[in-house]
C-alpha cells in the first residue's frame, strides 16, 4: 500500500452507503497506514470517528487522545463528548469542561454550546441559566446562514428554540424547530450517524409540544411522534405503495416496515431500507404518507 493507494481507499469508503465488512477493514487499514506513516492527527480524528459511530468508544478514546497531543482542535471537542457522556463508561465532567472549554476558546462553536450546557445543568460549573442564554443567543448568528452539512445549524437552532418557547414565543420556537428539522434530515440522509437520529428525535418531541399533529401533513421524521404507540401508515415511494406498523409489545413499541421487523423506533430509524439503500437517505423521495 502507497500513501495514495490508501488516501483513495478512504475517499472511496466515504462514497458508500452500505459499505461490506470487507470495504470496512480495508478502510481501517488504510487509516492506520495513514497515521502511521503520516502522523497526521486529522487521519487519526477520522479512525476515532469512525469507532465512535460503531460505538466502540475504547478504541475511540485512544485516537482521540493521540490526535490531542498534535494540538488538534477538533480532538478537543470529541474528548469532550467521551468524558460528557460516560462512553468509556465514566463521566467526568471536569475533564469534559476542559476540553469543551480549551477548543470554545480557539473558537469552536460545537464546543461552545456544549459549554452553554454544563451552565445549564450545573455539571462541573454552577447551574447558570442566564449564562447558558447568553451563550446560544451569541452563537446563533454564526450558524443562522450555514449551509456545510456539518455545521452545528440544528443543535443551536434547537436550543434557541426551547429558550423561546420557554419564553412564551412559540411561532418563533415552531420556525427554529422547522428550519432545524429540514437541515438536520438532509444531514441525515449522508449520515445517518446515531447522535443525528438523536436530535431528530428529541426535536420532533418538541415540536409536537407546540404544535398538533396533522394526519393530512406529515413526512417520515414525524414517525418520531407517531409512533410512540400503536399505528400504521403507508406511503410511496418511486411509484409502489409501502406500509409501515407500530406494535406495542409489552414496556417497548415494535416497527415493521413491509413485512421486516425492527426492536425499536431507533433500530427503525438506523437499519430499515427500500431497495437496497437506507431508508433516511430515502428521505426526499418518500411521499404520499398517510395514516390508515
Amino acid at each position: 500500500m502507497t500513501i495514495t493507494e490508501a488516501k483513495r481507499i478512504c475517499r472511496e469508503y466515504y462514497e458508500l452507503t452500505n459499505p461490506s465488512e470487507d470495504d470496512t477493514f480495508i478502510f481501517t487499514e488504510a487509516l492506520q497506514y495513514l497515521i502511521d506513516r503520516t502522523k497526521d492527527p486529522a487521519y487519526m480524528l477520522d479512525l476515532g470517528g469512525y469507532y465512535y459511530e460503531k460505538r466502540q468508544f475504547d478504541l475511540a478514546l485512544k485516537y482521540y487522545e493521540l490526535a490531542a497531543e498534535y494540538d488538534f482542535l477538533p480532538a478537543f471537542t470529541c474528548l469532550g463528548y467521551i468524558w460528557y457522556y460516560g462512553r468509556t463508561g465514566e463521566k467526568n465532567y471536569e475533564k469534559a469542561f476542559y476540553y469543551y472549554d480549551k477548543a470554545a476558546k480557539q473558537g469552536d462553536v460545537v464546543s461552545a454550546y456544549k459549554v452553554a450546557d454544563m451552565y445549564r445543568n450545573g455539571y462541573f460549573v454552577d447551574r447558570d441559566q442566564e449564562k447558558y442564554k447568553q451563550i446560544i443567543e451569541e452563537l446563533y448568528p454564526k450558524v443562522r446562514h450555514a449551509r456545510m452539512l456539518d455545521d452545528p445549524l440544528p443543535e443551536i437552532f434547537t436550543r434557541l428554540a426551547r429558550i423561546r418557547s420557554d419564553e412564551g414565543r412559540s411561532d418563533e420556537a415552531l420556525e427554529l424547530f422547522d428550519a432545524a428539522r429540514d437541515f438536520l434530515a438532509q444531514r441525515i440522509r449522508y449520515n445517518a450517524f446515531f447522535g443525528n437520529l438523536n436530535i431528530m428525535k428529541w426535536m420532533i418531541g418538541d415540536i409536537y409540544k407546540l404544535r398538533e399533529f396533522d394526519p393530512d401533513d406529515f413526512g417520515l421524521y414525524d414517525l418520531y411522534y407517531l409512533f410512540t404507540g400503536p399505528a400504521k401508515i403507508r406511503f410511496m415511494f418511486d411509484g409502489n405503495v409501502h406500509e409501515a406498523e407500530a406494535v406495542r409489545e409489552e414496556d417497548v413499541v415494535a416497527i415493521r416496515l413491509d413485512g421486516k421487523w425492527y426492536r425499536d423506533i431507533d433500530e427503525f430509524f438506523k437499519r430499515a431500507e427500500l431497495d437496497g439503500e437506507p431508508l433516511t437517505m430515502r428521505y426526499a423521495e418518500l411521499y404520499g404518507f398517510e395514516v390508515i
